[in-house]
């Protein structure tokens, strides 16, 4: 995944594989982000694109949950216990103030694990609609390729951040959903062409991220939201640069 940003003066490449694991002990993501001089296209540094991934996804999903959710939400509802589950959790529970965080896996051992690892009171339930039924934000980080998220479920006003499902056959989000929410996506492009949930529902896609921030769109946090998470280049260059310029500084 190669990616330039003027803006940032930075050039980089991941590479990143992508394996169903057994071994529950090792990510299904596993990555690795080289960082160019953009002036020469000398190597200046090698980083764990794990951690990165793991850690700016969260961080564009709870942009788009600054932006979407409805005000006063209470519940955070998290389906998946992987990576993305504790990068996720981390950041929600630093930037939102959550009465509740609900978790639910389809192993449940994981659940309890993630649950007795986090730093705060975590509910874990027994079926992802016990989990869904009354919550106000919800992130689906899960490997499923069926619907596991149903539209039946979800309270009205909700906002749901699906980070799964990124390949074109893939789902996480039943159609219902889908149709009846107001959708946003990191990349149209990439959404026409990678998820599951946008191609096999046929919902419209109402914005990208990056209009509502730039304020060409509106963010509708009264409705029903969905914002599909499928990840950018440019996303891994801005941190990858930051976390190189925070080492820098240091030394």
């Amino acid at each position: 995944m190669p990616a330039y940003s003027a803006a940032d003066d930075a050039l980089t490449t991941k590479l990143v594989t992508f394996y169903e694991h057994e071994d529950s002990s090792i990510p299904s993501h596993q990555a690795t982000v080289l960082l160019f001089d953009p002036r020469n296209g000398s190597l200046k540094a090698v980083l764990d694109g794990t951690v990165i991934t793991a850690k700016r996804t969260a961080a564009v999903s709870a942009i788009a949950t600054k932006l979407l959710m409805p005000p006063f939400a209470e519940v955070l509802c998290i389906l998946g216990a992987g990576v993305q589950a504790y990068s996720h959790y981390e950041i929600f529970t630093e930037l939102f103030t959550f009465k509740e965080v609900r978790i639910w896996n389809r192993t449940k051992e994981k659940a309890v694990k993630f649950a007795n690892s986090v730093n705060g009171p975590v509910q874990v339930c027994s079926s992802a609609q016990e989990a869904v039924t009354g919550a106000d934000v919800i992130v689906t980080v899960t490997m499923a390729t069926t619907p596991i998220l149903f539209g039946d479920w979800v309270k009205p006003g909700a906002h749901v951040n699906a980070v799964g499902a990124s390949r074109p056959d893939w789902r996480e989000l039943d159609d219902e959903l889908m149709k009846n929410s107001v959708v946003f996506v990191d990349s149209r492009e990439a959404a026409l062409t990678e998820s599951g949930d946008v191609i096999l529902s046929g919902a419209d896609i109402f914005a990208e991220l990056g209009e509502v921030l730039k304020g060409t769109k509106p963010a509708l946090p009264e409705k029903t939201t969905v914002f599909k998470s499928l990840g950018m280049a440019v996303e891994d260059t801005v941190a990858a640069k930051f976390v190189y310029d925070l080492w820098s500084a240091g030394n």
